[in-house]
This record gives C-alpha cells, sequence and structure tokens, in this order.
C-alpha cells in the first residue's frame, strides 16, 4: 500500500503501487466563489487550493500562474520556479479575439489556436494548457491541432446549434464567478437577440440570497431580448424577470416562444438540470 501526496492535507491510498509520487509542478486555475457552504467563505476556499503551493514552496517545485490573477501571484510568493502566462507581459503571452461565439486567440509561441470552447472566459485555462505544453516540450503544431480539436461535452462550454438558434450550454456547474465571467462574456457577443435561461446557484450556503440578488443585479445592467430564472433560490430576489422554479417550466416557455435567430445562454448548477430546456 502506497501513499500519494497531492497536497498539503490530501492523500491517497492505492493497493499494489509501490512508488510515493510527490508534485513537481502545479497549476490553479482561478479561486473563485465556488463551494462556500462547505468551506466557509472565498478565503477558505482560497486556503485549501493554496495547500498545492505550500507544498511546491516547501519542496523546491514549479509553478504555472496566470499573471492576469493578482492573488494567484501573490499567493506564489516563494515558490522556486513561477512560470507565467496569460496577456502580456509573462513567460507565455497571447490575447483572444473578441466578440466571438468560440474561442480564437493568438498566442505568441504557439500562433492563431481556433477552439471550439465557449467565451473569452476560457481564454486563461487554453492559455494554462500552451504554458505546459511548450514548457514540457510539445511542439507548437501539435498542441494547436490538440486545442483546436478538443471539443467540451457534459454541457461544458458547448454551442449547440437547434434549427436558426445559438445555444451557449454551460449548465455543468455555477457559482457567482462563473456566473458573473458567463454573463459578461453573453453580453459582448455579437449577436442581435439574446435570451438567457440561468438556474440556481447550489452550495452558496449563507451567502445564497445575496449572491442571487447581486446576478440579478448584474443582469439589468445589459438590455437583453428575454431573461428566464430558475430555481427557489431565485424567488427570493428582486427581479423584472420570469421565474420559474424547475427547469421544466422553462424548457415549456422556451417552446412557446419560437424564438429565430437567437442566441440563447443556458447555465446553472448541475442539480437544477438546466440542459433539460434544450433536450
Amino acid at each position: 500500500m502506497a501513499v500519494i501526496e497531492m497536497g498539503a492535507n490530501h492523500r491517497y491510498e492505492i493497493a499494489g503501487y509501490c512508488k510515493v509520487a510527490e508534485p513537481t509542478h502545479g497549476l490553479i486555475t482561478n479561486i473563485g466563489k465556488a463551494h462556500l457552504e462547505g468551506f466557509g467563505s472565498e478565503e477558505g476556499v482560497r486556503l485549501a487550493k493554496g495547500e498545492l503551493y505550500d507544498y511546491l514552496r516547501d519542496n523546491g517545485g514549479t509553478v504555472f500562474v496566470c499573471k492576469d490573477y493578482p492573488y494567484l501571484v501573490e499567493m506564489s510568493q516563494g515558490i522556486g520556479t513561477v512560470i507565467t502566462y496569460g496577456y502580456e507581459p509573462a513567460d507565455y503571452a497571447g490575447a483572444p479575439f473578441p466578440g466571438t461565439a468560440l474561442l480564437e486567440l493568438e498566442a505568441v509561441e504557439a500562433g492563431h489556436v481556433r477552439t471550439q470552447l465557449v467565451g473569452a472566459y476560457n481564454f486563461p485555462n487554453v492559455m494554462a494548457a500552451i504554458a505546459a505544453g511548450l514548457h514540457f516540450k510539445v511542439p507548437a503544431d501539435k498542441l494547436r491541432a490538440a486545442l483546436e480539436a478538443y471539443v467540451p461535452s457534459n454541457n461544458r462550454s458547448q454551442v449547440v446549434i437547434k434549427g436558426t438558434n445559438t445555444f451557449v450550454m454551460d449548465a455543468y456547474n455555477a457559482n457567482p464567478s462563473s456566473m458573473k465571467a458567463a454573463v459578461e462574456n453573453f453580453a459582448t457577443l455579437d449577436a442581435k437577440q439574446k435570451v438567457l435561461l440561468l438556474g440556481a446557484m447550489k452550495e452558496m450556503g449563507p451567502d445564497s440570497d445575496k449572491e442571487h440578488q447581486a446576478l440579478a443585479d448584474l443582469l439589468q445592467l445589459n438590455h437583453w431580448k428575454a431573461v428566464v430564472l430558475v430555481g427557489k433560490e431565485f424567488s427570493k430576489t428582486q427581479h423584472p424577470y420570469i421565474w420559474f422554479e424547475t427547469a421544466d417550466e422553462a424548457k415549456q416557455w422556451l417552446a412557446q416562444q419560437q424564438f429565430q435567430d437567437t442566441h440563447i445562454l443556458v447555465k446553472g448548477s448541475r442539480s437544477v438540470g438546466m440542459e433539460k430546456v434544450v433536450s
């Protein structure tokens, strides 16, 4: 029986494995308002994820850091080798093209990459892959081909075409940070008609009412063809939008609208089942 250390307080025992594996490189994509109910606060999330940095710092490891997130730059101080990625200036730099439904970007060392991922908010994720790939000597052409060939599934950053309508499906999970990024990205999309069907955010704990109201307030900063909010959590918020308790009700509403040439964002926590509206 061997114990694999994945972080300061994370151990996994694997029967029949004779070596102890310890991380030499690490990467934290971001720290947002996810699982607040379990971790108590955003600071709790930061402390839990930061255990990886602590281990690398204590053991002379290497960390890949998104230069565009100051809190990650701060957390990585003292780690032996820090490799940065993101916008200029960074060790591996790039920039996304605005206004496209699917993320396109230009990376200094990887060239023009056309992904099949929704939204500019995936730019840091793609740049993380580019930084790690190039660091480990993956040829740029193979790296670019792999990124362009990846097709998301499980309602994660997918584009689904139904008739003349384009659905932006991101209904696998939702928290205040990812909701804000998705809504703000959708607002910049070059499309004439935009509809949002948003499910409640789960595992928010005592911050649930505040975070759902903040989302409702954010929505009112832009003009939309229609907005539908789904879930009991939204019943307590003040907003001018359509509200349903279940995704099945939202599906019935959508079927009655007969939208044409419309972009529709579908997002919500997995347990809300927002994927039903497109089925």
